[in-house]
Formats: structure tokens, sequence, C-alpha cells
């Protein structure tokens, strides 16, 4: 019986295994190119130690990045940072980036490890990220990481595939971030799950890395394993800047197969947020116009990238923020946030009443930096909005793109960002 073509995702696992084919179902082996983990790092060391190895399998293959409290908000992170430091130099794991680099999503990227082809496991559910980049990525648990860590391997379920095709031009002030939230409204966040998610079409051909970095990322908030694209110029220019030529282009077979197929035009696409308490609750930001806010939280893996302190630039240039409204920015990396400074953004956002925050991801799971308080309202370019996230269970999150986000800094409630764009 013939084969059928294959999608992107199995034609990476079928060559990461030795096959020319694998099927959606078909449980895999596979040896990953690299393992990532954060500040979890610590509790995966005692898992690690239970299993009775000396040594990790390859310290050049694993990544930790702190990322999660940094510095250290309480002597329980602090002790959980001194295992990680102590591990680290006992195994002799080279990279190792500490509390002054940056969200281990960005730092990954920037640091050349996601590539086209490439089988990428990590102890964080937004791994999908690198999917941009074109390669297979996925999130894991903590006892999964430390078995691969131990045995250098981990079994897969190979996903069916989804085919989003992505066409037309975004409107002013709209943008990745909303394409993923109006994609989220359509299919639900369990839209997607344990599916690859295959983004093609014109508009994913022309997208810049950090266009591709945000539908990947929040590929996660749709339920899938993995989002992924095919590798554009950009991505081969990203990679080349690094000095990382030698990549295979991968791309799906013009036969391939799915199990879901949709287009999405961005044409006439409005700025939208994800309504409380759910990532999957979307309303257009006219629907929600004068919502009340507290905190707007600008950064994150999702969107603190120099592109997205650039349009938060653009709108809070000559401007103040609200007096009733705590402003934080928070560059996904400091090479993001020297960029910031060279350009003149960091000086635009202290101007206008912002605080500029170390690289990290603070707020975003409720740890510190900007937790909120009982009723308060927080809008967040993040990627989650369920009740606690922030560290308070009776506030509420809602989550727009950094325009909207910088546009309601400045008024106090949600708001339009053509309603201050001078």
């Amino acid at each position: 019986m013939p084969q059928k073509g294959r999608t992107l995702t199995e034609r990476i696992l079928a060559k990461k295994i030795g096959k020319s084919y694998v099927e959606p179902g078909e449980i895999i082996t596979v040896q990953p190119d690299y393992v990532l983990s954060h500040d979890n790092s610590s509790a995966i060391i005692k898992n690690f130690k239970k299993i009775g190895v000396e040594k990790v399998f390859d310290p050049e293959k694993i990544v930790i990045v702190l990322d999660h409290i940094v510095p250290a908000a309480a002597e329980t992170h602090a002790t959980g940072h001194k295992e990680i430091r102590e591990f680290v130099k006992e195994q002799g794991i080279k990279h190792f980036y500490d509390i002054n680099r940056g969200i281990c999503h960005q730092v990954f990227v920037e640091e050349g490890f996601a590539r086209p082809g490439y089988v990428i496991l990590g102890s964080d559910s937004h791994t999908t990220t690198y999917g941009a980049m074109g390669a297979f990525s996925a999130g894991i648990g903590r006892s999964e990481t430390a078995a691969i860590w131990a045995t250098g391997e981990m079994w897969l379920r190979v996903p069916e595939s989804f085919k989003f095709t992505l066409t037309g031009k975004f409107p002013k002030w709209t943008g990745a971030k909303d394409l993923a939230l109006f994609i989220l409204g359509k299919i639900g966040a369990d839209g997607a799950i344990y599916k690859a998610i295959e983004f093609v079409g014109p508009l994913a051909e022309e997208m810049p890395v950090s266009d591709r970095l945000v539908l990947a990322n929040l590929a996660a908030e749709m339920g899938a394993k993995n989002g992924i694209f095919y590798p554009n110029k950009a991505v081969k220019d990203f990679l080349a800047e690094r000095g990382i030529t030698n990549i295979e282009d991968f791309k799906p077979d013009p036969e391939a197969q799915y199990e879901l197929e949709l287009t999405f035009d961005v044409s006439n696409l409005e700025p939208l947020v994800a309504a409380p308490h759910s990532v999957d609750n979307i309303k257009t930001v006219k629907e929600v116009h004068g919502t009340k806010i507290h905190q707007v939280l600008i950064g994150t893996c999702t969107n603190g990238r120099i592109e997205d302190l650039a349009i938060a630039a653009e709108i809070l240039k000559g401007k103040r923020v609200s007096k009733d409204v705590r402003t934080l920015i928070f560059p996904a990396s400091y090479p993001i946030y020297l960029e910031a400074l060279k350009k003149g953004y960091i000086q635009i956002f202290i101007e206008a009443n912002a605080v500029v925050m170390n690289p990290g991801c603070g707020p975003c799971l409720g740890g510190h930096e900007g937790v909120l308080a009982d009723g308060e309202v927080c809008l967040s370019t993040a990627n989650r909005n369920f009740k606690g996230r922030m560290g308070c269970n009776t506030a509420e999150i809602y989550l727009s793109n950094p325009a909207v986000a910088a546009a309601s800094a400045i008024t106090g409630y949600i708001t339009h960002p053509e309603e201050v764009s001078s």
C-alpha cells in the first residue's frame, strides 16, 4: 500500500528516528536535539537523583534558563536557584543562563538552539514557541525531563496535523496576537488537543520571526502538541546572523494529508482581547471598551520582543500613563533591553511613568514583580488569563496585543489604539 504524503511534523519525526514515514497515532522513541528547563530544574534534579544515575546523558544537550522568579523573591526560590547552579557545575552543563539573561523561550531562540528540523522538548508548556523556526517542539513534564536527562530519549505519540492557511495583510493596530486570539475564538482552547498545527500560506511565508513566535507560542493555548512553520527567509536570515547556515529546508509533502484544514484571512481583523477567565473568551476591543483597569503588563514570552516594545513606544511617546494604572514593561531578554535602550524606547517608557523591569517572567505566572490584589483588573500581553494566573483568584486578566495595552495604560480603561494615536 503506498504511503500518503507527510506533513511537516511527520517529516521531522520520521527523519529523527531514521525512517522515511511515521503514522499519526504511532508511538515512537526520539532523542531530542535539546531539552529545556528553567527554575523548575530544582524539582527535576530531585527526580533525576531518584533514577539512580550519576551523570546526565549529554551535558551539551541540556539548556537551563533561570527566568520565572528572577531575582529570587523568597528563600525557597533562592534555595532552588542555588541547587540548580550547583548541579550545573557538578554535571558540566554548558548551556546555563542565570538570572541576567531573560525569558527561556526568547533566550533559546536568540542563542540559535531552535533550528529547522530539530526535535526540542522542554519542561514548560510554551516550548511550542520554537515551531516558529521550523522545529518540532513540545512541552513535557518534570519527570519526563528528568528521564531524558538520564537516558537521552523519550517516547512520543505522532500527532495528527491541522493545516491553517494564513492570508491577507494585517490592518493598522492588529498583528499576530490578534490572529492567534481570533483562531482561539474559532476553535476553542481545547480545539487542537495533541494536534500539530501547521501554519502555511502567503501571510505565513512573509511573517517576521517575531510574529511566528507569537503564533507558535499560543498554539499551546489551543491545546496543540506543537505549532510549526516551515522556515522562510526571515528565519534563515535570523539564523545566518548567528552563524548558522547549514540548515535543512523542511517543508510538507505536496500531497500531505491533514485532519483539519482552515483558512484565516486577516484583512478585516480588528484588535481583540481574551476576556476573563479563559483564553478563548474572545471579544473585540470595541466590545469591552471602557473596562476599567488597574495594571498593564507589556512583555512575556508572547509579546516582549523589540517589535512589541516599538509599538508600545510609538503610542506612549510624549504621553503619560494614567495615574490609576501601574504599567509594567518586561523586555523578554537582555539583548532586547539593550536594543530598546539604544532606540530610546526605555526613555519613552520612563518619561511616560511606566515601570521598566528586568527581563523575566515576573507577574505573568503570579510569581512576583506585579502580583494582583483582590478585585483588580490587569490588561496583559501574556498568554494566559485563568483565575489566579497573576497571583490572585479574585482578580481579572484580559489579554491583548501591545498596542491595545499601551493605549489602555494611557486612558485607564480598555481602549482602541486609534483613540490615543496622534
